[in-house]
């Protein structure tokens, strides 16, 4: 398998995830051209994938849909709610409702080769999601937006080889930064986004010998920084009560507007 954010942050999210033969993308929150560019980095194209799977409504998860369903006509799956909320984004302009597949939390679908299973998050849309996805032994996740954790979060995230964790912000950038006091509520609240510590927490629950990487994702332009996220979670591994640290996972933050590395498990 292999996997490549191909940008994450508060102003669009896309992941590509990958077999052999089957090639699909974890939201489409850019624009078509910059995920066209993310793909042929890796010698791939947009007609070259079987689906497109999203998250939840918010733009920053499904701006470029629109463009792609249009030219394209590449299938996306979400759940009923979610599927809602895209017909009624305006800015996406048509979207052919055919495309447009309800999948069900909690039930893995099968596309190809790839086992892709969506489960609940806690976050202001209609009914998010995040995925794990897998292939034979090997299984990769994507899991953000989300205001909080509990153990059905962690029992979804266990025994993954690749991770893609939100670590949205720091508190106290949040706290004492310009944002009007409902948006900070919003983010703060048990349906908006993890912050470092509790993304390095989280982490922490579902560390285990095989774990090949983790990395940290959608972060706020305005209310985190790579360093400081990366430190965070860091400390929070190594602070944790079990028998990791930090320096036994290679550890690193997705780059929010441009390719990451690509990995291969």
């Amino acid at each position: 398998m292999r996997m490549m954010p191909i940008a994450s942050g508060s102003s669009g999210n896309c992941v590509y995830i990958g077999s052999g033969d089957t090639h699909i993308l974890i939201d489409a929150g850019i624009t078509r051209k910059k995920i066209e560019e993310g793909l042929n980095s890796i010698d791939l194209s947009i007609k070259d994938l079987s689906g497109i799977f999203i998250t939840h409504e918010h733009i920053d998860h499904i701006k470029g849909i629109g463009v792609i369903s249009r030219k394209e006509g590449i299938p996306i799956y979400a759940t009923s709610g979610t599927i809602k909320g895209i017909k009624e984004t305006s800015s996406l302009g048509k979207v052919d409702e055919s495309l447009l597949n309800n999948i069900e939390k909690d039930i893995p679908f099968v596309l190809k080769d790839l086992c892709i299973k969506p489960f609940s998050i806690s976050h202001d849309a209609y009914d998010p999601c995040a995925y794990t996805v897998t292939n034979v032994n090997k299984k990769i996740s994507v899991c953000t937006d989300l205001g909080k954790y509990d153990d059905y979060i962690v029992d979804n995230l266990k025994n993954s080889d690749i991770m893609l964790i939100e670590a949205n912000h720091d508190i106290n950038l949040l706290q004492v930064g310009s944002y009007p006091y409902y948006l900070k509520q919003r983010i703060l609240g048990e349906k908006g986004h993890l912050c470092n510590e509790a993304s390095g927490q989280l982490i922490s629950k579902v560390l285990h010998p095989n774990l090949k990487k983790i990395i940290l994702g959608h972060l706020s332009k305005e209310n985190n920084y790579e360093k400081l996220a990366y430190e965070t979670v860091k400390l929070e591994i190594d602070s944790s009560n079990n028998e990791f640290s930090a320096k036994d996972f290679e550890l690193e933050v997705a780059k929010r507007s441009c390719p990451s590395l690509l990995n291969v498990i």
